[in-house]
């Protein structure tokens, strides 16, 4: 009895591990068929996901326009006025919250200020009736039309406010010269207004609860990602310079280039998301008045930052070189160490405002910049008595080179230091973490 028990918990047994050996390779099968088919969303890049999602957005908001101008309700009510809405939704839709936000208050105000006196004009355009009727029109049109198209030439208005301007001019000019009666202008002023604010309201609308896309964030991370390029081009481009001596200039040089010359080209694209950032509503870590004109001027620091960077290479590349030995020994071993320290700050500086981080500069950062200082100094003043010394040798001449080397570095010692200054200062106004 006890052997015929046992047996069938030995088949038992090898039935088990057998359906086990089985259904081991399974899931590898599965692994790799996952390896080898990717997400459909993995197979493009970040900005042209966000440019789908846009374009899906404004799509959703063109049907919802073109439904409500189908709608029999609506279009007894206004009319062929409805179509205002879809060219409002066509014109106003940006790929940030904040520019669809700016166009859709600018075309509202302008559309209510220049309906408003062209209204006025032409009643009393109306009332003068005759020939008074076309001088009271003409006389108006020219004056209002000169005056905001001289206003939009201002550069904060062009800034903020150019839109408003333009479709001011608009709207004021199609209303005063319509030549109609008084009442009929009254309402199609009105139609196209209650459109205009129909089409605004879907815009904004989608922009801000559908997969909102916020210029506060893209300017946030355009800057974390300046000083990352500005902290890898210039470690990297110092160490390439002190290596080489043959005056060569290869891919990786160029492509440091590249990254300097991209921030010096920013300028641009940081004011217009800042523009756009005011008109944001409290969202993450931004919330109202936030300080972006401070973004912009850490940015503005970092530009002019970018330039001695580009002017180091060519110091050292220059056909006049020091004495290899004095070179080799003192010059390497002091740029090394401040290349590597400069650089290791604009990260620390750049991982801060990415955290939103506030941490004790003056304790960190600051004695070890007065500190290179005071090595660089010593440097400079050793070859300026070589130059003095040797003032008839053609080593001079090399030694004059790398002495601009280290006078550059001091300068953008000085320009790190004012930097960090600007970021401990953004960070008590923002109320960084600690």
């Amino acid at each position: 009895m006890a052997s015929a028990a046992a047996a069938p918990r030995d088949s038992v047994a090898v039935t088990v591990v057998g359906v086990f050996e089985e259904e081991v390779p399974i899931p590898v099968k599965q692994r790799k068929w996952r390896w080898s088919c990717p997400a459909p969303w993995e197979l493009v890049g970040e900005d042209d996901r966000r440019r789908l999602v846009h374009a899906a957005k404004v799509g959703t908001a063109l049907v919802l326009v073109s439904l409500l101008y189908i709608l029999e309700v609506v279009h007894d009510r206004l009319g062929d006025n409805a179509m205002w809405a879809i060219m409002t939704v066509v014109v106003i839709f940006e790929l940030t919250s904040g520019g669809t936000i700016s166009k859709g208050v600018n075309r509202g105000i302008g559309t209510v200020m220049g309906g408003g006196l062209g209204f006025l004009v032409a009643y009393a355009a109306q009332e003068m009736g005759g020939k008074g009727k076309a001088v009271v029109i003409g006389v108006s049109v020219f004056v209002f039309g000169a005056a905001a198209t001289y206003t939009r030439l201002l550069p904060r208005i062009k800034r903020r406010y150019d839109y408003g301007a333009l479709i001011f001019i608009l709207t004021f000019s199609l209303v005063s010269v319509s030549g109609i009666r008084g009442d009929e202008i009254l309402k199609i002023a009105s139609d196209r207004l209650s459109a205009i604010l129909m089409g605004s309201a879907i815009c904004v609308f989608i922009s801000l609860f559908v997969f909102p896309m916020w210029a506060g964030d893209d300017l946030h991370k355009a800057l974390v990602s300046k000083f990352q390029k500005l902290a890898l081009s210039f470690e990297a481009e110092c160490a390439e310079c002190l290596r080489s001596t043959d005056g060569k200039v290869d891919d990786r040089t160029k492509s440091i280039s590249s990254n300097c010359l991209s921030v010096l080209n920013s300028k641009s694209g940081d004011e217009s998301l800042a523009n756009f950032a005011r008109w944001e509503p409290w969202h993450g870590r931004f919330g109202f008045r936030y300080p972006w004109n401070k973004y912009l001027g850490i940015g503005e620091q970092l530009r002019e930052l970018a330039v001695p960077i580009l002017s180091l290479k060519t110091c050292l590349q220059s056909k006049y070189q020091p004495s290899p030995l004095f070179s080799k020994v003192i010059v390497k071993e002091q740029c090394e160490a401040a290349c590597s320290l400069l650089g290791g700050i604009l990260k620390e500086l750049g991982e801060n405002i990415q955290s939103m981080k506030q941490t004790p500069m003056r304790e960190t950062i600051f004695p070890k910049i007065e500190s290179m200082k005071l090595v660089l100094n010593s440097q400079m003043f050793a070859y300026e008595l070589r130059i003095l010394v040797n003032q008839s040798d053609i080593s001079a001449s090399g030694e004059l080179s790398t002495t601009s080397f280290i006078f550059n570095l001091m300068g953008i010692l000085n320009r790190v230091e004012e930097l960090a200054k600007k970021v401990e200062e953004l960070g008590a106004i923002a109320r960084f973490h600690q």
